[in-house]
């Protein structure tokens, strides 16, 4: 230890007496800048005028939903919706599957944490292709299934509403116990 800090200081309280420990010049220049950034912080976000975070959030989501409302949505009538089904990818339909859908309705549909595809029982809806479509663009969020509107292209929604309605009575080995009613 350097004869600085070994040194006693001249205070005394009951008999006990300190050792003169300077704290670490990079530690007083740290604290010493933390004091100037709060000091900088304020002046911007109180005095300043500076956005909060309630209004950067807000300003975000006003950008959202006028993108939004931008977008155009394809709204299909059944029949047109029957017709990209006949001609839909599977191939493409079950990659996106195994990829985005395997964790919850399992790799042949037969349900896990999700509920068992190839049944004729429903949770949501009587099994038809635009109900189909409807819960895999808006999900079900209250039973842990996510919207995937965003993430999918309408094209990729239809060929999974496709490879749903043609695995319908495969009846896969261990698949779950039907839920919801019986719609067929």
């Amino acid at each position: 230890m350097s004869e600085e800090k070994d040194q006693l200081t001249d205070h005394d309280y009951d008999g006990i007496r300190e050792y003169n420990n300077p704290l670490p010049a990079w530690w007083l220049w740290t604290f010493f800048a933390t004091i100037v950034f709060a000091f900088i912080y304020y002046i911007h976000y109180e005095l300043g005028g500076a956005p909060s975070m309630q209004e950067d959030l807000q300003s975000a989501l006003q950008v959202i939903e006028t993108h939004k409302a931008q977008t155009p949505k394809v709204e299909l009538n059944t029949e047109d919706l029957n017709a990209l089904i006949k001609t839909a990818n599977l191939s493409s339909a079950d990659a996106h599957f195994q990829s985005k859908c395997v964790a919850c309705h399992g790799a042949h549909l037969q349900g896990g944490i999700g509920p068992n595809l190839t049944d004729a029982y429903w949770v949501h809806g009587q099994g038809t292709a635009q109900e189909i479509v409807a819960v895999i663009k808006e999900g079900v969020l209250d039973k842990g299934m996510p919207a995937w509107a965003a993430l999918l292209k309408d094209e990729e929604v239809i060929s999974l509403a496709a490879l749903i309605l043609s695995k319908q009575d495969s009846n896969p080995a261990d698949a779950k116990a039907p839920q919801g009613e019986k719609v067929r």
